[in-house]
């Protein structure tokens, strides 16, 4: 038989993603309105093994859905890797009465909450981050912002480029994962799109698109290059000393992770707080909240580690025909 929730707490962790914010509040309200206490853990898996928790009341969650970010802090914890420490968390969480957690992050969070699922601790993970890189779901929080943010950073670096006749390389976040890369590179317009699921780190075929398009009469090449391959700024220096064209990196860096979410963020993330909690009143632990072919579902915990995701071969091939 399900344990009885009475109590949950709400964690972020991994990589702060615009949404998270309104993920939180859903979570809070939606227990609330459910008849449960719901207690805040700030900074992640590390609050949590401080004991950095506290009861939260609706009023706690008023105005943030609009801000990036997270109120609850987030932080790296080696020490929740560790056997000691996942036992040491599980029993925090009994001490304080906490039945069940709803964890938003990332896959390296999902790894935390699975451990406290095996140690007593009824757990659902929301995906939070910008690099859509969660196998089981078509959508993260924060990855729309992130795109959107980037968007306009490169537009503006587009029209100095054009008017001084620039090659501009700009890099984009997304650790292994070249969504974000993708999609800036077909809203955007740009001329080369480097991912890591397929790139050939052949820059010599780079150069020649350069040159072949300086010489149709265009006046600037941009080049979207995704963070899983880097190092944007030699690769300029060597672009420019073959072409003889000026050319200059930019990288967008964590300005992609900040900003107020777009409404599709703060809706979708609304959407998968509540369902976290729901989950969890329905007796189920070890799953993570995923949307699928317009549903909101869970999965397996392990069963969506498990899973791969790769580029679509047609959008990359139609990103490389615009």
């Amino acid at each position: 038989m399900a344990k009885e929730i009475k109590t949950i707490g709400v964690l972020t962790s991994g990589g702060d993603a615009p949404g998270m914010n309104a993920a939180v509040r859903s979570v809070v309200r939606t227990g609330l309105a459910r008849g449960l206490k719901v207690k805040g853990i700030m900074r992640g898996y590390h609050g949590l093994l401080n004991e950095e928790i506290k009861d939260m009341v609706a009023r706690d969650v008023s105005d943030i859905i609009q801000k990036g970010g997270t109120i609850l802090g987030t932080a790296r914890c080696m020490e929740f890797t560790t056997a000691e420490g996942q036992e040491k968390g599980a029993e925090i969480c009994k001490k304080h009465g906490i039945d069940g957690i709803v964890v938003i992050g990332g896959d390296g969070s999902y790894r935390g909450a699975q451990k406290l699922a095996r140690l007593g601790i009824n757990t659902i993970g929301v995906p939070g981050t910008i690099d859509l890189d969660i196998s089981c779901t078509d959508y993260t929080i924060g990855f729309d912002t992130a795109i959107n943010t980037a968007m306009e950073a490169i537009d503006k670096v587009k029209d100095t480029s054009s008017s001084h006749e620039r090659c501009s390389i700009i890099e984009v976040m997304g650790r292994n994962a070249g969504y974000i890369a993708l999609w800036c590179g077909v809203a955007n317009g740009a001329e080369d799109i480097l991912l890591p699921e397929n790139y050939d780190y052949d820059e010599q075929k780079i150069i020649n698109n350069i040159i072949r398009n300086r010489k149709k009469g265009k006046k600037h090449h941009l080049i979207i290059n995704a963070e899983g391959i880097g190092h944007s700024t030699s690769m300029a220096r060597r672009i420019e000393a073959a072409t003889g064209i000026e050319t200059r990196a930019t990288i967008l860096g964590h300005m992609q992770r900040g900003g107020n979410p777009t409404c599709k963020d703060r809706y979708y993330a609304s959407m998968m707080g509540a369902c976290a909690v729901d989950a969890l009143l329905a007796g189920k632990s070890n799953r993570v909240i995923a949307y699928k072919h317009g549903e909101f579902i869970d999965y397996d915990i392990e069963e969506a580690l498990n899973m791969k995701k790769t580029i679509d071969p047609y959008q990359y091939e139609i990103a490389r025909l615009l």
